[in-house]
């Protein structure tokens, strides 16, 4: 003969013996039969729109691709193609700014699901080989170090804002709310 079916409370622990009336537990009360995946109200979801649920390593390698070929192809072939632009110094670094928010918002278009965190770990990375780079090879366009670390640091914050607005855009606009 088949035993009875035991359903275990998730407060107590108390084994209860199925059906369970009014889906309650027999030793403390509380609601024990429920649906195991959780719907979120319209609320909740509204607010979870833009929330990042994981770090994806394929992503961060594109952001980490794009982020150097753009760098690269800005602070070192442009000036080898165009002599007359030379960025170096300050120049290179106050240039390496817009480039990463514009790498940001290219990985926040291009990539499926929410990335946010990936360009702006991809951008921390280019960052410190761009401002070490144009550190040693400033001539005339000379700053401190430190204003190479707080550039870097603003350009990897410009990173977050472009892939909020690359992601922003790809979702297109936010539903509206029902009152």
């Amino acid at each position: 003969m088949a035993s009875p079916k035991t359903v275990v409370c998730p407060s107590c622990g108390f084994k209860n013996k199925l059906p369970l009336a009014n889906s309650r537990c027999v030793s403390c009360g509380a609601k024990v039969v429920e649906d195991l995946r959780r719907t979120l109200s319209r609320q909740e979801e509204l607010e979870r729109r833009y929330q990042q649920e994981g770090f994806n390593f394929m992503w961060f390698g594109i952001s980490i691709l794009i982020q150097s070929v753009l760098t690269a192809a800005l602070l070192v072939g442009v000036p080898m193609v165009v002599p007359l632009f030379d960025f170096e110094g300050s120049a290179g670094m106050l240039v390496s700014i817009p480039v990463w928010f514009v790498g940001g918002m290219l990985v926040g278009l291009i990539s499926p699901g929410k990335t946010f965190i990936e360009p702006v770990a991809a951008s921390f990375l280019i960052a410190v080989p761009t401002a070490m780079f144009l550190f040693q090879n400033q001539t005339v366009k000379t700053m401190p170090s430190f204003m190479y670390v707080l550039l870097s640091s603003l350009g990897v914050l410009f990173t977050l804002i472009g892939s909020f607005v690359g992601e922003r855009i790809q979702m297109g606009p936010p539903p509206k709310s029902a009152d």
